[in-house]
């Protein structure tokens, strides 16, 4: 990877390969939440070809290798899809062979360490993934995180959140977060941070989008300088896309790096 001063993301909750271009989707075709349909890894490689122009990739609503996905570990297919050297798939709900739901989070650029987190809440299986990269102050933390729909259990998993990455400067928060910018920034246990987001498009759903569900949230020691939602409907929520400016201390991120395979990503992850 050359050097540069800034960084690509991307934060996709891609609805595990599943098109959905209307409401009345959901129910014609919710089988394919269950079974496997022949057209979903073409799916797959439109999203692995779109997050080639990213430098790190947020995933949410993954399969990890089961019936309905072919047995295909999606987060794995869009990083060799993608040409990402690093990935990691953390596994949120496990129901055996009939799902895998996870997130993901695909880099090019190497970390530090990856911290596997579940988030509170009165059912399981949301989660958060903290990648750290560089040592200290002078690191970058990447949160990609899939927050439950109810405003209590989200307060209490975004304090969750808060509590671990603490005062540090340099964070980025990639998600779906199933709430709009505005209560994040002024009701949420986030609103000390000061976060920052440089649009408030709308997100969901894909077709005819009315809500803003779908977030890249940075603290005020990076700089926003350009953020955009896609118009992509190859799943029922846009992506949405972040460049940001790095910071002197945080320059040494972007030196090239010998080719390393994806796989040593995961073996970097460790439990919280």
């Amino acid at each position: 990877m050359p050097r540069r001063d800034s960084l690509r993301l991307i934060s996709f909750n891609i609805q595990v390969g599943i098109r959905t271009h209307a409401f009345h989707h959901y129910f014609t075709r919710g089988w394919q939440h269950l079974l496997p349909h022949h057209k979903r890894n073409h799916t797959l490689e439109e999203i692995g070809y779109l997050l080639r122009n990213y430098d790190i990739a947020a995933l949410q609503e993954a399969d990890g290798g089961s019936i309905r996905s072919g047995f295909v570990n999606q987060v794995r297919f869009l990083a060799e899809t993608g040409k990402f050297a690093f990935y990691y798939q953390q596994l949120n709900r496990n129901l055996g062979k009939l799902a895998q739901h996870s997130n993901g989070i695909l880099s090019r650029i190497p970390p530090s360490y990856v911290e596997d987190h579940g988030l509170p809440g009165i059912l399981p299986g949301r989660g958060a993934v903290i990648a750290r990269f560089g040592q200290g102050e002078h690191s970058l933390l990447i949160v990609v995180l899939h927050l439950a729909l109810g405003t209590r259990t989200q307060d209490r998993q975004l304090r969750y959140i808060r509590r671990i990455i603490g005062d540090h400067p340099h964070v980025v928060l990639m998600g779906d977060m199933n709430n709009p910018l505005e209560h994040l920034n002024t009701r949420s246990p986030l609103k000390d941070l000061k976060l920052q987001s440089a649009t408030s498009q709308h997100t969901y759903p894909s077709w005819q989008p009315q809500q803003t569900l779908d977030h890249i949230l940075v603290t005020p020691g990076l700089e926003v300088r350009s953020a955009e939602v896609l118009d992509c409907t190859i799943s029922d929520h846009r992506p949405v896309t972040m460049e940001i400016g790095l910071p002197p201390a945080l320059l040494h991120l972007t030196q090239s790096t010998p080719s390393l395979r994806a796989d040593q990503f995961e073996a970097l992850a460790s439990d919280a």
